[in-house]
């Protein structure tokens, strides 16, 4: 069950509280409270007025321990608040608010005392002896959850304090370390970019001058292919022209040459044979 939350105006005190007190004032708010609780449980048998008289200054003495235990655990608190994890700190809320109550409770145990010594009957006793159970039971409760915060928290163990200030040191120096490693990743990707670019550039000269060399080559073949075809026709023209000479001779030979005179022989006229018939 959670405690409702309650909150005690701050007293300012005529000196200041030290720090590490809280644990042996612990001590006294533990330990008065059964003290009490064991001489009651006697004095139920017993009866005897003097160890009335005892429980009750014991009582007194219990509650100027827990209003010592409230104060040196608010100063202990203060201390301990900023090197406490996230879970101990909620565990100190809880630690204070137990603790206020129990501080108010352990005057309701001094009132409720002085009316069980006014009125002798046996219900104000009974409940004066209620109260003081319930007291001791938040008391023990309180007592584990202050060993919850030093021995599970660290709460003001000062060989935690060094630790975490030197987990804080290896923290910072990680933070550093990462932020430089981004850094040169960062440079290395830079540096990858401008060699792909410096690459590009390169390839592109590459390609540059392959295309140039092969429009050069290009316009020497067809150079090369014009001069072959001109020298084709002129060497076709003057095939040609010793054609058309040649034509001309062979021509000019044949007019010149005369056909040959013939002799005509007058043919005469073979005489038949005859032919017998019967």
């Amino acid at each position: 069950m959670e405690l409702p939350a309650i909150k005690i105006p701050e007293i300012p005190l005529p000196f200041d509280v030290p720090v590490l007190y809280h644990p042996p004032v612990d001590h006294f708010i533990i330990a008065l409270p059964i003290v009490v609780l064991l001489l009651e449980i006697i004095n139920l048998i017993a009866k005897k007025r003097a160890i009335g008289v005892v429980s009750f200054f014991l009582i007194i003495l219990t509650v100027v321990a827990a209003v010592a235990a409230y104060f040196t655990g608010v100063t202990d608190g203060k201390e301990a608040w900023d090197l406490l994890s996230q879970a101990g700190q909620t565990e100190l809320k809880e630690h204070k608010l137990l603790g206020t109550y129990l501080m108010l409770a352990s005057s309701a145990v001094l009132v409720f005392k002085l009316l069980s010594a006014m009125i002798q009957r046996g219900l104000m006793k009974a409940l004066f002896m209620l109260i003081l159970i319930l007291f001791v039971i938040g008391i023990l409760k309180q007592g584990k959850e202050g060993g919850d915060l030093v021995y599970k928290y660290g709460a003001n163990v000062k060989i935690v304090k060094t630790m975490d200030g030197e987990l804080f040191d290896c923290k910072d120096d990680l933070s550093d370390y990462v932020a430089e490693e981004k850094e040169a990743e960062e440079e290395a990707k830079k540096a990858d970019e401008t060699k792909k670019v410096e690459e590009a550039a390169v390839t592109e000269k590459a390609v540059e001058a392959v295309k140039e060399k092969a429009t050069e080559v290009k316009e020497a073949v067809e150079t090369k292919t014009a001069e072959v075809v001109e020298a084709v026709e002129k060497k076709a023209e003057e095939a040609k022209e010793a054609v058309t000479e040649t034509a001309a001779k062979v021509e000019t030979s044949t007019e010149e040459v005369t056909a040959p005179e013939v002799e005509v022989v007058p043919t005469e006229e073979t005489p038949k044979p005859e032919i017998a018939t019967h």
